[in-house]
């Protein structure tokens, strides 16, 4: 079982390959492999989004679908698996589009992801490098984005930003 920090973010744009990267790290960690899931199908895009990441991941996986509440999947998680939380983005999309609290639903979030038994790999967007969105929800997601992103990058041993499927160590080594 090959050693893992207990926290690594893993950023990335649109289709720059983050979650395919944060798989392999699961997958070569030798551990027993937890995705949880915070995607919703609300579209046929969405449906084949997530077929399409069922089918890369292939077998092995325990999948838990939490769009909301992620600290609860992440107290199922024992010492000898690892937890691949796929996407920090649509988790919070979804505590915004649901009239949340956001500031409570984040601090739940951070506490979950220190205090999980085991070793947790997280994917988020980086959406801070494109022009300012027109809209105040739209202002509103980057900034909260922005801000997560921060907060997770502070308390990771680990963080990794690809693109165009290449990783890059920003903090700690890969």
């Amino acid at each position: 079982m090959k050693h893992l920090p207990n926290l690594t973010l893993v950023l990335g744009g649109a289709a720059s390959g983050k979650s395919a990267y944060a798989e392999l790290l699961c997958t070569q960690s030798g551990r027993t492999k937890i995705y949880i899931a915070t995607a919703q199908v609300f579209d046929d895009e969405m449906a084949t989004k997530i077929a399409k990441h069922l089918d890369q991941r292939g077998t092995g996986w325990t999948t838990i679908e939490a769009p909301l509440d992620v600290a609860s999947a992440l107290t199922t998680a024992g010492d000898k698996d690892v937890v691949l939380v796929d996407c920090a983005t649509l988790w919070l999309t979804n505590v915004i589009l649901g009239d949340h609290d956001l500031d409570a639903q984040t601090d739940q979030f951070l506490t979950a992801l220190l205090s999980c038994a085991a070793p947790v790999i997280i994917v988020s967007n980086e959406v801070g490098q494109g022009i300012v969105p027109d809209n105040a929800l739209s202002r509103r997601f980057r900034n909260a984005q922005g801000q997560l992103n921060q907060d997770i990058a502070a308390r990771a041993d680990t963080v990794v930003a690809v693109m165009a499927g290449l990783p890059l160590a920003l903090k700690g080594s890969l």
